[in-house]
């Protein structure tokens, strides 16, 4: 059976009828808040670290991630984060704790395979290629800062 032109035609009007609208603007603007937000945490929790842990301002930055990560993984543990990301948007996804929310899903999602093959195996399936673009990048721009300042 062919499909003619005018049934594409036909399918994607009809595609159109049943799409819900996309409120592009409203998505944008709750990405931002919710980037923001979030990022506005971690700030208080670096301050947390300088002011009763006694971190220096450059030595607060680990242990900020770490909690952010640690946060992230626990609130997706609870399913709570999957849904916080899908009324947040992208917001939800940029910060670290997006990236942290991506390998606790998939190690989650392969736990009954096995913690080896399904837990260690699966859980860089997503993360991973930015896990190697991340190091590359770094190794081609310290890479090129050498060259530059010893030049």
């Amino acid at each position: 059976m062919s499909v003619t032109k005018a049934d594409r035609d036909r399918y994607q009007e009809l595609v159109k009828q049943h799409r819900p609208p996309r409120t592009i603007v409203i998505n944008t603007i709750r990405a931002f808040v919710v980037g923001g937000l979030i990022c506005e945490i971690g700030q208080i929790v670096q301050t947390l670290f300088i002011r009763y842990g006694h971190f220096k301002p450059t030595d607060a930055g680990n242990p900020t991630v770490a909690v952010m990560i640690f946060l992230s993984a626990m609130f997706t543990a609870l399913g709570v984060y999957d849904r916080f990301a899908q009324w947040a948007g992208a917001g939800s996804a940029v910060p670290v704790t997006g990236f942290a929310n991506t390998i606790t899903s998939a190690a989650m999602e392969h736990r009954s395979e096995g913690w080896i093959s399904g837990v260690g195996g699966n859980m860089f399936k997503l993360a991973g290629p930015v896990i190697v673009y991340g190091v590359v990048s770094a190794f081609f721009v310290s890479l090129i800062r050498y060259i530059v300042t010893h030049l």
